[in-house]
Parts: C-alpha cells; structure tokens; sequence
C-alpha cells in the first residue's frame, strides 16, 4: 500500500497488526503540511539603514545557517528597530524553517527545527506548529520526505532552485496522536544519536585517507622543479563563466553545480535548459577541460576543481562553474588535477575567496593569478604517477570507508521510515486520536477566519427642541415659534 503521492509505503495491510481502515496505524490520520501550523516568509532589512544591523540581538536565519537538524543560533543578528521598519516579522521559539530558494534544492531540502525566537530572509519558510503538533516531529517528517518534495514541488523555468511553497503545504504525510509525536522524537534522539556517533567516526576516518593521499602529494612535489607559474601563463583560451539557464526537461543539458567533486566532473549530474536565442555550443565542456567551483557557503569547497572525463556526450556548463582550457605544451590536465588541491593551492584559494551574504566567491581574476608548481613535462607526469600509485593503496580502504557511510545512509532512512509509518514505537489506545486533534485545529483554525461580528450601533436621537409653544417637540423635529 502506499500514500496519495505513491512514494512512501504505509504500514499494515489488510491483516496486518495494528492495521485499521484504510491502512494507518491505530489514532493516525492524513493530513496536508498546510494543516499543521501557520506558515510564514521573510525578508531582508535594508543594508542602507545600518541601525538595522548594529548592535543586533534578534537571530536572521538566512540558508547559510541551515545544516544541523536543531539549529543552535545564527550567523547574522538584526536591530529590534527592524521588526516595525521592515518585511521581517519575529517568530516565536519551535518553528520549523525550511529553505526555499538556493541553489543546493538542487539536490538535498535543509528543514531544521529552531528552538530560538528568530527572523527569516526571504529564501526561507518557515511553519509555527499549531497547539499539538510537536516542532520536532514535523521538522523531522518534513525532512523525511525531501525526495517527494524535491519531485512534486520544484519551480519549474527559475534560474536559481526554488520551492513553490503552496505544492509544499499539499505535501500529505501521516499525523500520530501528540502523545506519540514525542515518544516518536525521543526514540528518534536515541537511536539517531548511535547513528550519528558511528557516521562521525567513519568522517573522520575519510579524513585521515585525505591526509594520507594530501601526504603523498607533498611529497611527490618536494622532489620536482620549484620553478612556478601563473594560471594565467598557462591556458590556451581565456577562462570563462558558463551559462544561467532556466530550466527546460527537454532542452540542451547542463550541468549542475555539485557535478564537480572527486577526480571527474560527473558528466550525469544535469538538467535541461531554456537556452532561448542563446547557442550553448560556446558552452560545451570538452574532454581535459578543468571546471572549477564559482561559489559556495563552505569555504573549504569554494575553488574546487575536476576534469572532464572522455565522453561521447553533449553538455554545457552553468554560471555557478568556471571553465579552464590548458596549454598542453606547458601543463598536463593530469597534474593540474593532481595538484589543484594542494595545499599552497588551498591556501591562496581561500585567502582571496570574498564572502557576500554569507557565500564565499572566486572570480576568474583571482584564479588568474593563482600560482602552481610548473616543472617539465616529465616531471609533472611523475607526479602523477606517484599520487596515483598512493591513491591506488588506500583505494580498497577508502571503499571500506564509503560502504559503511552508505550503510549508514541506509540506516537513518530505515529509522525515519519507521517513525512516520508507526512502527518505531507502540500506539497506546489512551492517547487522544490524531482525528481528534485535527479537528480541534480545523475548528481553532475556522473560528479565527471568520470575520468579526458587527455589533448594532445604538440609534442615535438628537437633543429635544426647546419648548416653545409650551408642548413637547417631536425629536428631529423642530415647531416655528410664533410670533
């Protein structure tokens, strides 16, 4: 069995235990996002009034700060005086924020539960649970469902990622009774902690291989020609930006920002683009073209670069990537690719790298000028030989490693499974049914929409006229006097 959307089984079936109608677990029921709490946007306080942001004490959540599932604080802190002055609106403590528009919806939703009173930018949502509903729990249901959201509530034609955030509250998951919500969140906090404890371990071991293989290349380039060149001395054609396209399903391909990691470009990482009047052949990537990582939020990925593996297949590259073409006669891709993660390469990467709202940034200036070992041909292809060999030895270890991360991707895919199917923990039949709860929010929710009624004003009279003619004077009316 499954829900509407058909992509998450339900538990139960006919016969199964604790299977009720329609398949949900004893007390749940279905309901939309939209129904569980109040959903809010943000904004950014003007950068021209710098009394908005000095001296600030009020937490602005902007994508940067997303990363943990409970957010510990922000990077960015606002003035009071922008509340009344600007689009933001302060949020009480236990909402859940949700990114909605930036680049990394390309392939992951970040949702993280905020136990802080804060302010939003306007790339972000987030949703005040009604009486209820647990923070926690819808937090962790609404990351349980990234792949459906990331299918079902895409923008299609955006430059940059985006959520269309009224698909986002259709999103159908279902509800357990409250009390089971927190028994839900605190066997989730137990069992995940096991799990995050082991997946640490495994990082720092792909840590250590890194340090290895870094290990091996110092060495290989302290036993080579010092002599170094400029970037720029050593390509063919100028560098250059690729393309912003929106995207089109059926247009020329191109690639995504995360296709550069490891050794090669991953030429499958792609979307179809609205190319218009624009001719992407200029675009086309190339075998042993070098493509280099524009921008990012983590300093430590911003300049990162691979080469593009030998295909037979078409594809352009975004604005997002940098693209350099080598002078074979004075430098092997192979060694560019070899040394590019170097640490003298590193260091003046990061040193240059500028930082704007909090994303970190290279410019084809800058990597101009960046400056690598360039000793002979012969000596670049040694060096090569010597990191590849290293690489070689530690290769069944580091695929050791990344089995255990799947493992353990795995894993944490099971438990949320579990927890929002209703076989994590036991439903306990004194619990108040979700059906209940539902209602009451539904009635709370109806109440508050109706317009206020309009009280009858009291009928307004005005003052008697005087007596003139020594009888009483109709009200509104007034007798002429005589004469």
């Amino acid at each position: 069995m499954t829900t509407d959307s058909g992509a998450v089984p339900e538990p139960g079936g006919s016969g199964a235990e604790g299977d009720v109608t329609g398949g949900l677990p004893a007390g749940w029921v279905r309901a939309t996002l939209g129904e569980l709490g109040e959903w809010f946007g943000g904004g950014t306080p003007s950068k021209k009034n710098p009394e908005f942001w000095t001296d600030g004490t009020i937490p602005w959540l902007s994508p940067k700060d997303m990363g943990e599932d409970v957010l510990a604080g922000t990077q960015d802190l606002i003035h009071e005086s922008a509340l009344g002055a600007s689009p933001v609106k302060l949020l009480p403590a236990g909402s859940v924020a949700i990114v909605v528009r930036s680049g990394i919806l390309e392939r992951k939703v970040p949702v993280a539960y905020v136990p802080f009173e804060v302010t939003l930018n306007q790339d972000m949502k987030a949703v005040v649970p009604y009486k209820g509903i647990d923070g926690r729990w819808l937090a962790a249901v609404i990351a349980s469902q990234e792949q459906r959201i990331l299918a079902d509530c895409r923008k299609a034609g955006t430059t940059v990622a985006s959520l269309e955030v009224s698909r986002l509250m259709e999103v159908r998951i279902l509800v357990p009774p409250s009390a089971e919500q927190h028994r839900i969140v605190a066997k989730l906090d137990d069992q995940l902690a096991h799990v995050e404890a082991g997946e640490g371990s495994v990082q720092s071991a792909l840590l250590d291989l890194s340090r290895l293989e870094a290990v091996s290349l110092e060495a290989a380039l302290k036993e080579i020609d010092p002599k170094s060149s400029l970037v720029g001395d050593l390509i063919r054609e100028p560098l250059s930006n690729g393309k912003s396209v929106r995207t089109l399903n059926d247009g020329f391909p191109v690639l995504r920002l995360h296709s550069v990691h490891g050794e090669f470009v991953d030429l499958s990482i792609r979307k179809g683009g609205d190319w218009g009047e624009v001719d992407p052949a200029a675009y086309k990537v190339q075998h042993e073209d070098f493509l280099i990582i524009r921008g990012n939020g983590n300093l430590s990925l911003v300049g990162r670069g691979a080469l593009v593996p030998r295909s037979g297949d078409e594809v352009a590259f975004p604005d997002t990537l940098i693209r350099v073409r080598l002078d074979r006669a004075k430098i092997s891709p192979d060694f560019l690719n070899v040394i590019w993660d170097s640490r003298n390469v590193r260091s003046q990467i990061e040193s240059q790298a500028r930082t704007t709202a909090g994303i970190y940034k290279i410019n084809q200036d800058t990597l101009s000028r960046i400056e690598i070992p360039c000793p002979p041909l012969a000596e670049q292809g040694a060096v090569v030989r010597r990191v590849q060999e290293a690489r070689g030895r530690y290769a069944p270890l580091r695929t050791a490693v990344e089995k255990i991360v799947s493992e353990a991707l795995e894993l944490r895919a099971t438990l949320l499974h579990a927890a929002f199917t209703g076989t994590l923990v036991p439903q306990d039949p004194d619990d108040e049914p979700a059906s209940v709860l539902l209602d009451r929010i539904r009635a709370q929710r109806a109440d508050k929409a109706k317009p206020a009624r309009r009280k009858r004003a009291p009928r307004k009279t005005t003052p008697a006229a005087p007596q003139i003619s020594g009888r009483p004077v109709t009200s509104g009316t007034q007798e002429a006097p005589s004469l």
